[in-house]
């Protein structure tokens, strides 16, 4: 545990420029918080006899929750260098599964469509970066080196190596080389697809009205 710890700590350094050190760490981020407290319910939901763990990982999975403004179900499973920036808002669901080195911003849900007992939450893969307020919904799968712009809805299946915006989400670049690294504030670099879409039909229908004039 406490060699997760570490890790958890050394990955959140790594991606936070804002961060200083590993005391405000544990006293300000609300996504180390819920993140630490998940790995040891999702060990807790896991034990036997599963009713009474359960019932207690659900109770401390609630306090956190109101504590920390982050519902991650206790059942979910979470990959290693699993990074929450600000994390108000988010929501993992139950079936949920989440890669290595994933990061996303606040207000993400991982939700599902489905109310059959069944695998109804998405399946990221690793080296994921999903930005402020995206959605992704329903049995689902991400692969991995994607990047899901802010605000966006993903309902189907992305490849690997792909860049996801819009909503309903669209795949906007896609490409088969495996990215190294993927960084995760170059939100300013996400492609635009409705304003070039808009811009791409404005200049259509100014070429169409002067075809029209000298006519």
């Amino acid at each position: 545990m406490f060699k997760t710890i570490k890790q958890e700590l050394n990955n959140i350094k790594s991606k936070d420029p804002a961060c200083n050190d590993c005391f405000g760490i544990w006293l300000y981020y609300p996504g180390f918080q819920a993140v630490i407290a998940h790995r040891f319910f999702h060990w807790l939901y896991q034990k036997k006899p599963c009713f009474v763990f359960k019932f207690v990982a659900r109770f401390l999975q609630y306090l956190v929750r109101i504590i920390t403004g982050i519902e991650i179900h206790p059942a979910a499973q979470i990959g290693k260098n699993f990074f929450i920036d600000h994390g108000y808002g988010v929501v993992i669901g139950e079936t949920a599964i989440v890669g290595d080195d994933v990061t996303i911003y606040q207000g993400v849900t991982l939700g599902g469509v489905s109310t059959k007992k069944e695998k109804r939450h998405p399946t990221l893969g690793s080296n994921i970066v999903v930005g402020a307020g995206a959605k992704i919904l329903g049995n689902i799968t991400i692969g991995d080196y994607v990047q899901i712009g802010a605000n966006s809805v993903v309902v189907k299946d992305v490849p690997s190596n792909s860049t996801v915006v819009g909503i309903p989400g669209r795949i906007v670049k896609m490409n088969g080389e495996i990215k190294e690294t993927i960084d995760n504030l170059a939100h300013d670099k996400t492609p635009d697809y409705i304003g070039n879409l808009l811009e791409n039909l404005t200049n259509r229908i100014q070429e169409l009205e002067k075809k029209l004039e000298k006519s």
